[in-house]
Formats: structure tokens, sequence, C-alpha cells
């Protein structure tokens, strides 16, 4: 299933900061002296300590490319130091922006130290440029990796999260929230799946790796309940509001690794469900999930997945019980290699 739009197709997108740009094959045969080596970019494939220097992004749309400019260039006109990864010493590090498709903008800047007149300076006047910004948040990350997953992300001005819509839904979004990364493309990829499913209203339903419910919510008014199950605990703060916000009364969340909520007790307690609705992140799902979706003995499995390798490796491992139906590629990432995969299966007679 191809992506009608093409370019400017993302929602997200973390740019990084350098001291020592990646420069060009031409620029290093030039033999020309550069002394500027500031980059607000991308990393290079196979060089994590060089950043290519990133004037205009065809990936999102504005005010995306317009805010990553700016930030730069204050940067560099009031000596605010760049981040240099081998030396781990810097103050600029990552700038992550985020928008939705109703024109919300959330910034989260960070920075490798404290350094509060600096921060507070910068995301002051960043404000008075792009005054429509709806979030702007900052962290401190002095660890020796980007995530900010375990990182306190601090709100400077707006509200800590930005909104989406979905077929009249509201999804809120906050500054650790996985969302799918091309909007419009996520609405088609989600239709498959809940096609797939073909639920009449009587269905429980369990949607693995639920993320901030979106999922969840999206099933919600054709199922008689939907249970969601996330490992990180704030995503699962986001999936009750989502579910409050859109008046979903028929959803119940649990915040947990997977194979250790999904057990026998937890079965026994829940409800065994008509219907599986999974969707975990690139490695696949663990094989004691796999192995409790097998003893749950559930009739339908429906598999999202961003990583056609590792589903196949669960499919194989699912195999002696269930029976591929369904399979559907979906173009969330034009320009790319990488597709979403639907996958439905039924469990075998007698198994």
């Amino acid at each position: 299933m191809g992506s009608k739009e093409k370019y400017f197709y993302r929602n997200k997108l973390d740019f990084s900061f350098s001291s020592k740009r990646w420069l060009t094959r031409e620029e290093v045969e030039s033999e020309e002296h550069f002394s500027a080596r500031n980059a607000l970019g991308f990393h290079i494939p196979g060089a994590f300590d060089k950043v290519l220097d990133i004037e205009e992004c065809m990936l999102q749309a504005e005010p995306s490319n317009s805010i990553r400019n700016w930030i730069k260039q204050y940067a560099i006109s009031n000596n605010l130091d760049f981040f240099a990864i081998r030396d781990q010493v810097g103050l600029l590090r990552n700038v992550i922006i985020r928008t939705t498709s109703i024109g919300q903008v959330m910034v989260i800047m960070v920075f490798f130290r404290e350094d509060n007149e600096s921060i507070k300076n910068l995301l002051s006047e960043l404000l008075k440029q792009f005054p429509t910004i709806n979030s702007l948040l900052y962290v401190i990350n002095n660890k020796g990796n980007d995530t900010i997953s375990d990182l306190e992300v601090k709100n400077f001005s707006g509200n800590d999260y930005i909104e989406e819509e979905m077929e009249g839904l509201k999804f809120r979004i906050g500054p650790k929230s996985f969302y799918q990364t091309n909007s419009i493309q996520a609405y088609e990829l989600y239709i498959v799946a809940r096609n797939y499913a073909q639920l009449t209203g009587n269905e429980l339903v369990y949607d693995l790796y639920t993320g901030t419910g979106t999922i969840a919510c999206f099933v919600a008014s054709k199922s008689k309940k939907v249970i969601g199950i996330e490992y990180v605990p704030e995503a699962i703060e986001d999936a009750w509001i989502n579910a409050k916000i859109n008046n979903i009364s028929n959803v119940d969340f649990f915040a947990g690794d997977m194979k250790d909520i999904l057990t026998e007790d937890f079965f026994r307690e829940h409800g065994k469900p008509d219907v599986i609705i999974t969707d975990p992140p690139r490695v696949g799902m663990h094989e004691e999930v796999v192995q409790a979706i097998i003893k749950s003995g559930v009739d339908k499995i429906v598999y999202v997945s961003c990583n056609a390798s590792t589903q196949a490796r669960d499919l194989a491992l699912l195999s002696p019980f269930y029976d591929v139906l369904k399979s559907q590629a979906v173009d969330m990432f034009p320009q790319t290699h990488h597709v979403e995969n639907v996958v439905v299966l039924k469990r075998k007679e007698g198994a």
C-alpha cells in the first residue's frame, strides 16, 4: 500500500549538534581548511561522532526547518558550544521536533550540562521567534547515550504534550510517547489492522505494546472491551488520558514487561482474548510473550510490525498453532526500504 505523500511525511525528527561537522568528499579533496565545523543535523552511518549539517530537510514539514536553522544560527551568534561526542563536552546536544497533522508543534531541547542562563535565554528567544510552539520542553542529558526515556523532561512553556486527531479521536502525545511517525499513513495502517480483526462488538481484544493507546482507542467502538499493555509507564498514563478525552470507557491499561504481565493468572482474572493485536518494537516479541499468546488459546492474532525479519521469526514460532491468512505491507517511510507489515493469523483446528 503506497503512500500519497513522498516528502514531508514525518511528525518527529531528532537532530544532533556536533562541533565536528562531517566533511563531504569534495570538501576533503579541496584541501581547504574548514575552521567552522559546527553542525546540526543527522549522524553519518558508521561514524557515530560525525554529523551531516542539514539546511533543508525533506522529511518534516515547516516549521521544522525554520526552527532548526534558527536555533543553529542563534547558537553560533551567541557562542554556545556544540556537543563533541568523543570528548563529552559542549552545551547543545540534541533538538527533537514533533508536529501533528492539526498544526501543533513540540520542541524538546537537550543540553549536555546545566547552564541556566544560556538555556533560559535560548528558549525565551526561540519562543519569541516561534510563538506558535505549543510545547517547549528541555532535558539535561550528561549520559553516554542520547536516549531521554530515563531522564526528567522540564516544561519551559505551554503544555507538556501535543494532540493528534484520527477519525474523530484525539490523541495526546507526550515527549516520551511513541506515536507512528507518519500520521497520514498511520491511519491507513490502523484501518488495515482493524479490518483484519473483523470485530463485531462482542470481542475481548488485547492490544499488546499499546503505546499511548492509539490502536486500543481506534478499535474500542467495535469491541466489547480492549486491554492495552505497554512497558513504558508514561505512555500508559497518556493512554488513560486518551481514553478519557475521547469518552472511551471499555478499555483497561497495564504497564510493565509484557512477558511478566501475560501470565495464566492474568488471563484468568481479565479473560481469555478473542483477538490479540500486537505491534512490538523492531526487536519483535520476546519468545516468552509468543508462548504466552499460544497458551492463551486466542483464536485470531493481528501482528503489526516495522521489521519484517523479526516478524517472520515470530510467525515461525506461531506456525505450529496458527495459519497466516493475509499479509499487507504499508509504506510508512517513503524514500526508504522500510515498511510496516500487517499479518492476520487464525488458530488451527485442534491446535
